[in-house]
């Protein structure tokens, strides 16, 4: 083979196992002349999206270059919606689901999702995470994950790829070996486990034991340094994580994806193409990029630097041309099973309102001060959120219970007002709340100790005030009314709205 021949074949092999994003709600040429090149895989974010019909539109143009094109969307329904970011999701999150604790449910609501999203031409879905929280401290997981327990993250991941699965969508499970027991976010840095193999295997590993079991032909790895498997490489750049742990322990032959490889964890220091060339080599078959670096310029580095490592001796050819041979052999395969997809519509706000309904708990005391009378006064305690979940995303309780109680007032308080003294709790939340009731709203109160000052500040003053917590449940005292939601979703923002008002 002559060496530009070899070049051009290295190039498509390198472009294969790449899976990129890219700007805006029509295919760009660049995407489109990528995918006549060789590219396999592309994956959408919220800003590609404005309706299912649209993104139909877009799948269905992009597929006229290569019908069996990989279309990848990071949808977990709840907080971390693609689909429906401009209007929060209509279907709850892991820990509502896992605390109703129904596999039939789980099942149903993650079907509901995979017909949504096969509708739009969606092949491919980072879901579910397999995580388990038991870390309540975790900045990047928490309500994301099914529980703290490992049994009933493994039975609701089993649940929920079945359900996917079934409507026509591939799962992916995430983010492996186990993303609940760290304590930084791996967007900005590198978390580490630091447990021992055998609190690994009964903690963190059940779940994706179950996904495996389940069928699931894809699996994300994390951004996390495991020392009890590799104390210098995080687990997406880990041959002995990847090869060792999750193909040859646990069996799985199918895809290896990473997570966002411009991911500070990784990139910091091996820089975008570096992890990449290390992830492929320890035994990544598809790169995900694109969540930030979503430019023609990043895919032609990350080529570029694949075709160099394999030509000086870095990456074995053989490693890349195995990598790509699974990322052919999985489109083949999920475009069979988007074929055969269950048939029928989305039910949209029907399954996702009776779960997020079901996952309610409300206290003693919250149900003896319910439902409110009059228009209430709602305070929004906001956090700033990981970069998994759309800033765009709209939550809360404010806006569905207007819709219910006409003239209910409302504030969103940031930690950085308060800091600074640009916003008082007195002026914006107790004084506007004089004479009427007063409801305020926190998301991970317990992780979050501005907040949590401000909610006890706040219900020391006006002890009748009734919390909605949206994120994890935390320690509070038992004589203050409370719901507890578990996930900020709009169907979970809904359901508080409508026990608040009476009206469920």
């Amino acid at each position: 083979m002559s060496s530009s021949k070899h070049s051009s074949e290295l190039r498509r092999l390198a472009l294969s196992v790449l899976q990129p994003g890219f700007v805006g709600t029509e295919a760009p040429d660049w995407i489109l002349r990528d995918i006549g090149d060789g590219l396999a895989s592309v994956v959408l974010f919220s800003r590609n999206i404005v309706s299912t019909e649209q993104v139909a539109r877009l799948t269905a143009r992009l597929r006229a270059e290569n019908p069996d094109l990989i279309v990848a969307i990071d949808e977990e329904a709840g907080d971390v919606t693609r689909i429906e970011s401009a209007t929060g999701s209509s279907r709850p999150g892991n820990l509502a689901l896992g605390t109703v604790d129904d596999t039939g449910l789980t099942e149903a609501v993650a079907a509901d999702l995979g017909r949504q999203l096969r509708t739009a031409g969606v092949s491919l879905d980072y879901a579910p995470s397999a995580d388990v929280n038991s870390n309540p401290d975790n900045p990047i997981i928490g309500v994301r994950s099914f529980g703290s327990d490992p049994d009933v993250v493994a039975r609701h991941t089993t649940a929920w790829i079945r359900g996917l699965q079934s409507a026509g969508v591939a799962a992916c499970a995430k983010h492996f070996p186990g993303h609940g027991d760290v304590a930084v976010d791996s967007h900005h840095d590198l978390p580490s486990y630091p447990a021992g193999r055998d609190e690994i295997a009964a903690q963190a590993l059940p779940p994706f034991r179950a996904a495996v079991a389940a069928g699931v032909r894809a699996v994300m790895s994390g951004h996390l340094l495991v020392p009890a498997y590799d104390p210098d490489l995080p687990a997406t750049l880990s041959r002995p994580i990847l090869q060792g742990l999750l193909r040859e322990e646990l069996g799985f032959d199918g895809l290896i994806v990473s997570d966002a490889i411009e991911m500070g964890a990784v990139t910091r220091r091996y820089g975008i193409d570096g992890a990449t060339v290390k992830a492929v080599a320890a035994g990544v078959d598809a790169v995900c990029v694109g969540g930030e670096s979503a430019e023609e310029a990043t895919v032609a580095l990350l080529v570029k630097a694949l075709v160099a490592a394999v030509e000086g001796g870095e990456l074995p050819e053989r490693r890349l041309a195995e990598a790509a041979g699974r990322v052919r052999e999985f489109a083949h395969w999920s475009a069979g099973l988007r074929a055969a997809g269950g048939g029928g519509e989305p039910a949209g706000d029907g399954i996702g309102h009776a779960a997020a309904r079901r996952a309610v708990r409300v206290t003693g005391a919250a149900r003896a001060a319910l439902p409110l009378t009059t228009a209430p006064h709602v305070v929004e305690l906001a956090p700033v959120t990981n970069m998994a979940i759309g800033k765009e995303t709209p939550w809360g309780v404010a806006d569905p219970l207007r819709e219910r109680l006409p003239g209910t007032t409302s504030v969103r308080v940031r930690a950085r007002e308060l800091e600074e003294g640009t916003v008082a709790l007195e002026q914006c939340a107790l004084e506007p709340a004089a004479g009427r009731p007063l409801v305020i709203v926190a998301r991970d109160a317990a992780r979050h100790p501005w907040m949590h000052r401000a909610v006890t500040g706040l219900t020391t003053a006006r002890p009748d005030a009734i919390v909605v917590e949206m994120g994890l449940p935390g320690a509070t005292a038992s004589a203050t009314a409370q719901i507890f939601t578990h996930g900020a979703s709009a169907a979970s923002g809904t359901a508080a709205a409508e026990i608040l008002a009476g009206t469920d």
